[in-house]
């Protein structure tokens, strides 16, 4: 169990923290997801920015992701446990948040890329679960 599992959903926003993360904008996107209020979630990325959700291709520009998370992210709460962050060689910051997400039916283990961009907004994230082949399996849903 993580500490992030003892807290109620009100505590967690007030007292929202990564361990290893300090970028605001990372803070942020999971407070606002995990509220629903997705569009301040997509008003992190850089207008250009994109989100790379499990079983989906690229979603990109800010009112493309704010009408992804409307209808996909009603019923999800992540709870980020801890972060690394480095910078690149471009001056972008890429920071790699391990955790889990908890749908009204399933709790799974998830690992959130972003990249930021120079301005700190985010410019890329890719969701990745990480289960196995057959978990992937169940979870993914009918077309």
């Amino acid at each position: 169990m993580t500490s992030a599992e003892f807290i109620s959903p009100a505590q967690f926003k007030e007292e929202f923290q990564i361990e290893g993360i300090t970028e605001s904008s990372v803070l942020r996107y999971f407070e606002t997801l995990n509220a629903g209020e997705f569009e301040a979630t997509a008003a992190l990325f850089a207008i250009d920015g994109v989100m790379r959700p499990p079983f989906e291709s690229d979603i990109v520009g800010k009112d493309a992701i704010a009408a992804y998370l409307k209808q996909e992210g009603q019923n999800i709460k992540a709870y980020p446990n801890t972060g690394i962050a480095e910078t690149l060689e471009n001056g972008d910051i890429q920071i790699q948040v391990t955790g889990k997400a908890q749908t009204s039916w399933c709790s799974v283990n998830v690992l959130w890329l972003f990249i930021l961009n120079q301005q700190r907004q985010i410019y890329y994230t890719r969701i990745k679960l990480l289960a196995s082949p057959k978990e992937l399996l169940n979870l993914r849903r009918e077309k």
